[in-house]
């Protein structure tokens, strides 16, 4: 079911006709996707070493990114962020490139990230909620990612 949104994700050129790498955008879905996981990491206050590790791990494994590429794709997400005045820039290059089943599949991934920590500050839950909301993803789905993820989390600690 994932591998459609891990092809797609891969299917996104990152290189030009000369092999050289293509700037990363905000219109970019990878970036797009990274300065959402960042600005939800960053919803309490700060994000943490291992929520920045399980967001880089995500952008590789979801991608099919290098550590460098990976690297890269999240430092342009997280200037992305940090200059956008809203969630909608991000959200909707997402929700107009992914299927319901990889927008529900990010939603999760948000979670993974969160939880990384081990703990959901109430506003990174509040800004899963909006994200989920402007994906067009259920409360239904929202909610069993996110107790998936804790699932998760539990196992890995």
């Amino acid at each position: 079911m994932f591998e459609g949104f891990k092809d797609f994700l891969r299917s996104i050129g990152v290189e030009d006709a000369f092999g050289a790498t293509a700037p990363a955008t905000a219109d970019d879905p990878r970036v797009a996707a990274a300065a959402l996981l960042f600005h939800v990491g960053e919803a309490d206050g700060a994000i943490t070493a291992a929520e920045l590790d399980r967001l880089k791990t995500a952008l590789a494994e979801e991608f099919g990114l290098g550590d460098a590429e990976a690297e890269r794709i999240a430092a342009a997400g997280r200037d992305a962020d940090h200059e956008a005045v809203d969630l909608y820039r991000f959200t909707s290059v997402l929700k107009s490139r992914l299927d319901e089943a990889a927008r529900i599949r990010f939603v999760e991934i948000l979670w993974d990230v969160t939880y990384a920590d081990g703990t959901v500050h109430e506003l990174e839950d509040n800004t899963i909620w909006r994200v989920a909301d402007l994906l067009g993803v259920s409360t239904r789905d929202r909610m069993l990612g996110k107790h998936q993820a804790a699932r998760r989390s539990e196992r890995a600690q």
